[in-house]
C-alpha cells in the first residue's frame, strides 16, 4: 500500500494541473446536481417494522385520508387572559378575534381556511357529543366528560387554544418568513394584554444552523495550526481542503434528498466531522512532508514518502471512521442510516483530497508551501543529535510510572462515568425545549391548565372488519371501556370512524369497519410513565382483540418515537459488536498485533463511557448550569459510540503506527516509545486540540441536538486523545514490553502485509537520515520574498 500511495502522491505533486482541475469539476458537479434535483429535509424518526408504524400502516389502510404523525404541521396557539379575566370578556374576546382574524392572513394558509375561537369550539364538541350520546341511548354525562377532555378551553374560560395545519406536506415546508409574520401576530395580542404562545410541529420550523459556530472553530484550528508549522501558508492548507472537502460533502448530501429523506440533523453533524477529519488528515500528512524535506531535496519524492507512510495510516484510521459511521446502517434505522452514510461519505472525500488534492496543491506551491515563517522551531538535541522535544520528555515521564498513571487514568475515567446510570432517552417535545422559548412556555401553560397528557396522546387504532355487522359500535365501545381502565389514563373516548356520514343508515358505506380511540393520559410525553402505558396497552392487545374480535394497533407521535427509543437500544449490542470486531481486525492487519488493538479496545470503551457520564450530568442532570436538565436524544448514545471509536481509532493509528515503524527500524519498545512521540506527539496533539474546538463551537448552536453533539464529541477528544492514547496507552506499551506486538505465527501468516510504515519505500538516490538545513532554507525563502515586497 505504501508504495502505491507513494506513487500517487509523487503524480499528484508533479502534474498538479489535471488534479487540481478533475476536483473542481467533482464540486461544480455535485453543486449542479444538488441545485436541480435536491428535496427539504424532514426529521421523520420512524422505523419500518416498529409496532406504532404497523399501527399507522394499518391506520392508513382503514382511513386513506390520514396524514402521518411526522407530516402534520399543526400550531396550537395558546391564548390566556390576565388572572381574574375570562376570554369571554368583551375586552378579551375582540382581541382574541383580531387575533384569529391575523392568524387566517397568514402565508401558507388553506385558502378556505376557518379558525373558530376556543369557546365556539368547545361548545360545538360538547353539543355534538351529547347530541350523539342521546341518539344512541349512550351517558350524557360521559358525554360532556368527553367533551370537557378535549375541550380547547379551560373550565375557568382564562385559557384557549386556537388550533390550524399550515397548507403544507411536512413541517419541514414551512418557511421562517411565515413563523416570522406568527411570531409578529402573536406580539401584537400580547401587546393588548393577553399571553400568547405558540407549539406544535408547525410551530417549530426547521432553521438553517449558523455559520458562526464554525467560523469559530476554524479559527481556533488556524491558530493551532500556526503555533505547529510556525508557516502562514502552511497553516492556511489544511483549512483550505477540509472546506472544500465538507463543500463537497454537505453538496452531496444535499443532493441525495432527491432519493431519500435525510433528517435536518444530518448536514451539521457532517460539517462538524467532516472538518475535523479533513484538517487532520492533511496536517497528519503535512507534517510528515516537511519531516522528509529534512532528509531530501527532491520535493517531489519528500511528497511521495509522506502520502506513502502518513498517508497509509490516513486510510486506515479513515477506514476505522468509515467502519464506524457506515455500521449505522446495519442496525436498519433509516434516519439514522442516513446520517451515518452521509457522515461518512463526508469522511471518504476528506481522505481522497488529503492523498491526492494536498500534493497537488503543495506542486503548485513548490518552494512557498512553507512560506510566511512567524516562528522558528528549533527543538534541543542529544549527544546522538536527536531532537528532544515535549513528546520525548512526556513518553519518558510516563515510562517512570506507567503503573500509577495507568490506574489514575481507569479510576478517574470510571468516576466520570458514574452519571451514566442516570440516562434518560426520548425524544426533543416541546416540553424539553429550552424554558425560554414559545414552544416550551406554550407547553407548560397547556400541561397546568389543560394536563401533561394533552400533549402525549396515544392512539389505539381498531379494525373491526371481521366484527359482524351491527356489532362494531359495541366494539368500539369495549376498547373504550378496556383503555379507561388502564393505570394512568385520564380519559379514552372514539375520536374518529370511517363510516361515512352522508350513506343511508344499513348500507356498508353507514357502517364503521375502523375506529380511531385517542387515550389521554395523566403524564406528558418524556416521562417515564408514558412508556409504562404504552407497555400495559401493548401487553392487552391480546386481550381485548379476543373479546371483540378486532384488530388493534398503538400508534401517535408518543407511541413512535418510544418504540423508536427501544429500537436504538436495542440495536446497541449489535452496532458495537460490528464496529470493534471490523476495527479490531483492521488494527490487527496494521499493527501486527493482538494486545496493541486490545488495549485501543478497551481504552475507547473507558474513554466513550466517560463521556456518556458527563454529557449525562451536563445535559440531563443539569450540573453547572449550563443548559436546562432533560433526557438526552435517542439515538445520541449510538452515534456518539460510531464517532469517537472512528476517531479514537484515528489517534491510535497516528500514535502508534510511528511507534511500530521506529521499533521495525531496530529500536526496543521503550525506545520506540519515546521516539514514536518525538515524531508525531506534536502532530497528534495538535490535532486533537483542532477537534476539540471545531466539536466545542458547536455548543453555541441553538439546536439540542447539535448543542449536545458538540459537547459530546469534543469531550470525547478530550478524553480519548489526551488521557487514552497519550497516557494509558504508551503505559501500558511500557508495562507489556516487547510482548505488545506478539501475534501468533499462523495468524501473522494469514494477516496481509501492508506495510504502513513504508519499510519497502524505494527512497532512491540522495536520501539520507541526518537533517538537512531546512530552517535555512526556509529562511532564505521568506528573505526573498520580503525583497520581493
Amino acid at each position: 500500500m505504501a508504495t502505491l500511495l507513494a506513487r500517487l502522491g509523487t503524480t499528484a505533486y508533479r502534474r498538479w494541473p489535471f488534479f487540481i482541475a478533475a476536483w473542481v469539476v467533482v464540486l461544480a458537479v455535485i453543486i449542479g446536481l444538488a441545485a436541480a434535483f435536491s428535496k427539504p429535509m424532514s426529521d421523520n424518526f420512524t422505523i419500518p417494522g416498529i409496532p406504532s408504524e404497523q399501527a399507522a400502516d394499518l391506520q392508513a389502510e382503514l382511513f386513506p385520508g390520514a396524514t402521518s404523525a411526522f407530516d402534520q404541521a399543526n400550531v396550537n396557539v395558546v391564548v390566556q387572559a390576565p388572572e381574574g379575566e375570562t376570554l369571554a370578556d368583551p375586552e378579551n374576546a375582540a382581541v382574541v378575534e383580531d387575533l384569529i382574524a391575523d392568524l387566517e392572513a397568514l402565508p401558507q394558509q388553506p385558502d378556505d381556511v376557518e379558525i373558530l375561537p376556543p369557546g365556539q369550539v368547545a361548545a360545538g364538541q360538547e353539543q355534538q357529543l351529547v347530541d350523539q350520546a342521546k341518539a344512541s341511548g349512550g351517558s350524557v354525562e360521559q358525554a360532556r366528560a368527553d367533551a370537557a377532555a378535549l375541550s380547547p378551553l379551560t373550565e375557568d374560560g382564562r385559557t384557549g387554544l386556537v388550533t390550524y395545519t399550515w397548507d403544507v406536506d411536512s413541517p419541514a415546508d414551512v418557511e421562517p418568513e411565515t413563523l416570522d409574520a406568527l411570531d409578529e401576530v402573536m406580539d401584537d395580542a400580547r401587546d393588548q394584554g393577553l399571553v400568547v404562545e405558540a407549539n406544535g410541529p408547525g410551530a417549530t420550523g426547521f432553521a438553517t444552523p449558523g455559520l458562526a459556530s464554525e467560523a469559530l472553530g476554524i479559527g481556533v484550528a488556524l491558530l493551532v495550526l500556526i503555533l505547529t508549522f510556525g508557516s502562514l501558508v502552511a497553516a492556511g492548507l489544511p483549512i483550505i481542503t477540509a472546506l472544500i472537502g465538507v463543500g463537497i460533502g454537505l453538496t452531496g448530501v444535499t443532493a441525495m434528498t432527491a432519493l431519500v429523506d435525510i433528517s435536518s440533523s444530518t448536514s451539521i453533524l457532517a460539517t462538524m466531522i467532516g472538518l475535523a477529519v479533513g484538517i487532520d488528515y492533511t496536517l497528519f500528512i503535512l507534517a510528515r512532508y516537511r519531516t522528509e524535506l529534512h532528509h531530501t531535496d527532491d520535493r517531489a519524492r519528500a511528497v511521495g514518502i509522506a502520502v506513502g507512510t502518513a498517508g497509509s495510516a490516513v486510510v486506515f484510521a479513515g477506514l476505522t471512521v468509515l467502519i464506524a459511521l457506515s455500521a449505522l446502517s446495519v442496525v436498519g434505522i433509516p434516519f439514522l442510516s442516513a446520517m451515518g452514510l452521509a457522515a461518512a461519505a463526508t469522511v471518504f472525500v476528506a481522505v481522497l483530497i488529503s492523498l491526492t488534492l494536498l500534493p497537488a496543491v503543495l506542486g503548485l506551491l513548490g518552494r512557498r508551501a512553507f512560506g510566511g515563517q512567524v516562528r522558528r522551531y528549533a527543538p534541543p538535541r542529544d549527544g546522538q543529535g536527536l531532537v528532544v522535544n515535549n513528546g520525548v520528555r512526556w513518553a519518558r515521564w510516563v515510562g517512570k510510572r506507567p503503573v500509577a498513571l495507568v490506574l489514575a487514568v481507569v479510576v478517574a475515567l470510571g468516576a466520570l462515568a458514574i452519571p451514566l446510570k442516570e440516562l434518560q432517552l426520548a425524544f426533543p417535545t416541546d416540553s424539553t425545549a429550552a424554558s425560554d422559548t414559545t414552544q416550551r412556555q406554550a407547553s407548560d401553560i397547556i400541561a397546568a391548565e389543560f394536563g401533561p397528557g394533552r400533549e402525549a396522546p396515544l392512539l389505539v387504532v381498531v379494525d373491526a372488519r371481521d366484527v359482524a355487522d351491527g356489532e362494531q359500535g359495541a366494539a368500539f365501545g369495549e376498547v373504550v371501556g378496556w383503555a379507561s381502565g388502564l393505570d394512568g389514563v385520564e380519559n379514552a373516548q372514539v375520536v374518529a370512524t370511517n363510516a361515512d356520514p352522508t350513506a343511508e343508515p344499513g348500507t356498508p358505506a353507514a357502517t364503521p369497519t375502523g375506529a380511531l380511540v385517542q387515550v389521554l393520559p395523566e403524564f406528558g410525553p418524556a416521562e417515564a410513565e408514558a412508556q409504562d402505558l404504552l407497555t400495559d396497552l401493548r401487553e392487552g392487545e391480546p386481550g381485548i382483540e379476543d373479546a371483540t374480535g378486532t384488530d388493534i394497533g398503538v400508534t401517535g407521535l408518543t407511541a413512535i418515537t418510544t418504540d423508536v427509543s427501544d429500537r436504538l437500544a436495542d440495536a446497541l449490542p449489535v452496532y458495537l459488536t460490528i464496529i470493534v470486531g471490523l476495527a479490531f481486525i483492521l488494527l490487527m492487519i496494521v499493527f501486527r498485533s493482538i494486545l496493541v488493538p486490545l488495549t485501543a479496545t478497551l481504552g475507547f470503551l473507558l474513554s466513550v463511557l466517560a463521556t456518556l457520564g458527563a454529557t449525562v450530568a451536563v445535559f440531563q442532570l443539569g450540573w453547572g448550569g449550563f443548559v436546562e436538565g432533560q433526557p438526552l436524544v435517542s439515538f445520541i448514545p449510538l452515534f456518539l459510540i460510531g464517532v469517537v471509536f472512528g476517531l479514537a481509532m484515528d489517534y491510535q493509528v497516528f500514535l502508534v503506527t510511528r511507534i511500530r515503524e521506529a521499533r521495525v527500524h531496530g529500536m526496543s519498545t521503550p525506545e520506540a516509545i519515546v521516539d514514536g512521540f518525538r515524531n508525531s506527539a506534536r502532530v497528534v496533539t495538535a490535532a486533537a486540540a483542532i477537534m476539540t474546538a471545531v466539536f466545542s463551537a458547536f455548543v453555541l448552536q441553538d439546536d439540542a441536538i447539535i448543542k449536545s453533539m458538540g459537547f459530546a464529541l469534543a469531550i470525547a477528544i478530550v478524553f480519548d486523545a489526551f488521557v487514552v492514547r497519550m497516557v494509558l496507552i504508551p503505559a501500558l506499551l511500557y508495562l507489556m514490553g516487547e510482548k505488545s506486538w506478539w501475534l501468533p505465527a499462523w495468524l501473522d501468516k494469514v494477516l496481509p502485509d501492508v506495510d504502513v510504515e513504508g519499510e519497502k519505500l524505494d527512497r532512491g538516490p540522495g536520501y539520507h537520515a541526518e537533517d538537512s538545513d531546512l530552517d535555512h532554507e526556509l529562511d532564505e525563502l521568506n528573505d526573498e520574498q520580503s525583497h520581493r515586497v
